[in-house]
């Protein structure tokens, strides 16, 4: 099967579990990923069928990447400063406010979605259940913000990690979507830090990945250093989880003496 069928048929599996009596729906989330509207309709018709709030996790939940964030939290956290976390498209997941719960050094989380229904749950959830972080220096935020305009509330090398549980998946599934996940990622790499790393959570295999990475950064002027871990498998779906980490470019001096 090739990687392009493979994600979309994981992507239908996926979807029809969360909207299995809403087949128009199913059918508009796998065609325009992209598409803010979209993301509107699927979380105001979610949210909708249940009295009770609970959290959509695409691919898997905060337990199985917890080996990949915090030890990379520890190796970047400094003395004098919180570390700023980005939990890019976090939708409804529980990954940000896990990580503001789990992180022993001060973490400022950004929650961040295009949908700003999905904002409005996690907000109001957080107003009826507080989520107590491990250091009380931390804080947690919850933004409609989009991914390819991250340099209108993040200044160039602000943020420490940015979380893609997803995200970038989303957009490449979608028919018009390839240019806005370049965008998306040119933006990351020029939000973060020298010492910052994305972290890309993906079940793409890294043979199509790290290509489109790679070149992706190259075709926006940026350069990035990639690099693959083995996730683990679940559901008979193996997944990996890509470091992308900026790479400053060094700049040749020709002038003579």
């Amino acid at each position: 099967m090739s990687s392009c069928a493979k994600l979309l048929t994981l992507s239908k599996r996926i979807l029809s579990t969360c909207v299995r009596h809403h087949s128009s729906l199913t059918t508009e989330l796998i065609e325009n990923m992209d598409k803010k509207s979209t993301w509107d309709r699927f979380y105001t018709e979610s949210s909708s069928r249940t009295s009770t709030f609970k959290n959509f996790e695409w691919f898997f939940g905060f337990d199985s990447v917890r080996d990949f964030i915090l030890p990379l939290l520890q190796t970047m956290s400094r003395p004098d400063a919180a570390l700023q976390v980005l939990d890019l498209g976090c939708g409804t997941s529980a990954l940000g406010p896990c990580i503001y719960r789990a992180s022993v050094f001060p973490v400022r989380v950004t929650c961040a979605d295009i949908s700003p229904v999905a904002v409005r749950l996690m907000q109001q959830q957080a107003g009826v259940k507080a989520v107590q972080p491990h250091n009380p220096s931390s804080q947690l935020d919850f933004v409609e913000l989009d991914g390819t305009q991250l340099d209108k509330r993040y200044g160039s090398s602000s943020l420490d990690l940015i979380v893609d549980k997803g995200t970038i998946d989303a957009l490449l599934r979608s028919r018009e979507g390839e240019g806005k996940a370049a965008l998306v990622l040119k933006q990351c790499l020029q939000v973060l830090r020298s010492s910052g790393s994305l972290l890309q959570f993906s079940d793409e295999d890294p043979d199509a990945r790290l290509l489109w990475l790679e070149t992706a950064a190259q075709r926006q002027g940026v350069a990035a250093h990639v690099a693959v871990q083995e996730v683990g498998e679940l559901r008979g779906v193996c997944y990996f989880c890509y470091q992308v980490t900026p790479h400053p470019v060094v700049k040749q001096d020709f002038s003579t003496s």
